[in-house]
């Protein structure tokens, strides 16, 4: 592809709330199945994960409970906003996946959904387990002494 026709990654939407509440032990890349109006309705910019994540079901994965509103222009071919859909990975990458759900009682945490280079959706998928409140509160406290310690750095030079 040349120089001119490339695009810019464009990030659609972000799980913010996954870093506070989850300790994330790995990151990977997953495509998504998507209808031809879910795909328009991305474009639209609309779409929410914040309470979505990803199940395993019969040896594949699945995004759950992600919204993808329905696309106006689309009248009576619309899609379901919330229905389940396939992520997209090699059997490798499953089978290890499946195994750390199942084994070690991690969860998958969907962090980001954008267009790549090519224009196609792709999700960042985290191997995830959840923090307890401690964990929480300690992870606040350290956020906070950073804050305030950028403050005084900046107050005094």
């Amino acid at each position: 592809m040349s120089e001119k026709n490339k695009r810019p990654i464009k990030i659609v939407a972000e799980n913010r709330k996954a870093r506070f509440n989850y300790a994330i032990e790995d990151t990977l890349e997953a495509g998504i199945s998507l209808t031809g109006t879910e795909v328009k309705s991305i474009r639209n910019g609309k779409t929410t994960i914040a309470e979505s994540y990803a199940d395993p079901r019969a040896g594949e994965i699945w995004l759950v409970n992600a919204n993808i509103p329905e696309y106006l222009q689309a009248n009576r071919f619309n899609h379901e906003p919330r229905r389940p859909r396939k992520l997209l990975l090699h059997k490798r990458q499953i089978n290890k996946l499946i195994g750390a759900v199942e084994r070690e009682g991690m969860t998958l945490i969907p962090l980001k959904l954008y267009f790549n280079e090519q224009g196609r959706a792709k999700l960042e998928l985290a191997l995830a387990k959840g923090k307890k409140l401690h964990d929480k509160r300690e992870s606040e406290k350290k956020r906070d002494w950073s804050r305030e310690k950028g403050r005084l750095l900046r107050a005094r030079g």
